[in-house]
């Protein structure tokens, strides 16, 4: 959901990438990191803002999440609240959650 909608510039004061999924996927797995296709809908309840360094909530699709690792604005000195504003916007854009 949140790369479709940077890709597509749904993201306000946040410009698109320049590379598609398949370039981003490719760059993630080299970097040594994890690539997750989840299936279904988008049904999440809540949103988890995540302040522990180096962690991230796994997936559960039973009781779907929006996981926001916000520790990572630290990490690769990304602006806070762009970050935070970008991540609220795609859960809103998504039609979640319904609490936070």
């Amino acid at each position: 959901g949140f790369f479709k909608l940077w890709s597509q510039s749904k993201l306000d004061g946040i410009p698109a990438p320049k590379f598609d999924s398949e370039e981003g996927q490719k760059a993630i797995l080299e970097a040594g990191g994890v690539y997750e296709c989840l299936a279904g809908s988008h049904e999440e309840k809540v949103v988890y803002i995540n302040f522990v360094e180096g962690t991230t909530l796994a997936p559960n699709g039973d009781d779907q999440a929006f996981v926001v690792d916000a520790w990572m604005t630290g990490t690769y000195n990304l602006d806070v609240p762009k970050y935070l504003v970008a991540a609220a916007s795609t859960v809103e854009q998504l039609g979640g959650p319904l609490k936070a």
